[in-house]
């Protein structure tokens, strides 16, 4: 256990850089089995959203100096819920209750993007892809990536996670993340099974469905028993499933990288209505309607 705590204090970012990189050629890998460069159409997408990328890395450099000293001010001053539990200083516990912890606040994150109009706008450039794959999971606007890192930022404090267990989990939620924006489906039987636990495929594409309330349901991040809890969890059929939003007209060519850059400020004035009126009364009301939903 020492050895790997040792390893994630001192993790390079290359490795997890290169743990992303595998996850999504695996996963392509299994969208195009017969055919690794897939169709023209197919190649542009993806590269289209592989140019949020480089943005987002400066964005994360900027910030991930804060986010550093947030994990060291927690240390040097024993602040968090995680450090006043008595854990008798067990790294396995410390591990599993921040994970369960940050997970329950990623989860927290995803639904407040989704109920507020100006956090709307930047993660509605992620969720109008029409043609949902795996590298849909890089199409993060660079101001959601600073908007996500400063909530992680707040979560850190309030956590009070050590670096090595942040570092884990990402690990975790990189893999778990990908897999779940892969446009592939686990067998009905498994998925029903692994769904009670896990945000699998199947249950992340009810996310990506183009109309609510499917939209605003499944906000899991690593694991769905948050939206089971709070009446979030939806499931569909495959064939019902249309990718995309039905408030934005994007083509499944595609549109260019800067009009999806440019997405959220369009957004802000000249369809202020539009967005603001897809936003529900937070969805933790809804909970009665939600779990009628579930198939159990």
């Amino acid at each position: 256990m020492q050895s790997l705590i040792h390893y994630f204090e001192h993790v390079p970012d290359m490795h997890r850089a290169l743990l992303l990189t595998l996850a999504v050629a695996l996963f392509w890998w299994l969208e195009h089995p017969h055919s690794l460069l897939a169709d023209r159409r197919q190649r542009h997408h993806a590269l289209t959203n592989a140019r949020f990328v480089l943005f987002g890395a400066v964005v994360q450099l900027l910030i991930g100096y804060s986010l550093l000293n947030t994990l060291n001010w927690t240390e040097q001053h024993g602040w968090g819920l995680v450090r006043l539990l008595p854990l008798g200083g067990h790294p396995v516990l410390s591990f599993a209750l921040s994970f369960l912890l940050l997970d329950y606040l990623e989860y927290v994150y995803h639904v407040l993007m989704h109920r507020y109009g100006f956090l709307w706008r930047f993660h509605a450039v992620h969720h109008a892809d029409p043609a949902l794959d795996v590298s849909t999971v890089l199409r993060e606007h660079p101001g959601e990536t600073a908007i996500r890192l400063l909530f992680l930022l707040v979560w850190v404090f309030i956590s009070g996670t050590t670096f090595w267990a942040l570092m884990a989990r990402q690990f975790v939620q990189i893999i778990s993340n990908v897999a779940a924006h892969a446009h592939v489906r686990l067998p009905e039987r498994l998925d029903r099974v692994l769904s009670w636990v896990l945000v699998t495929p199947n249950v992340h594409q009810v996310h990506h469905h183009e109309s609510q309330p499917f939209t605003d349901s499944n906000y899991g991040d690593v694991l769905s028993v948050w939206d089971r809890l709070f009446g979030t969890f939806r499931q569909m059929q495959a064939g019902e499933i249309v990718f995309g939003l039905d408030t934005v007209d994007e083509p499944l060519d595609g549109v260019s990288f800067p009009h999806l850059l440019a997405q959220p400020f369009q957004t802000a004035h000249t369809g202020e209505q539009q967005a603001e009126t897809r936003r529900p009364q937070p969805t933790f009301l809804h909970a009665d309607l939600a779990k009628s939903e579930i198939d159990a």
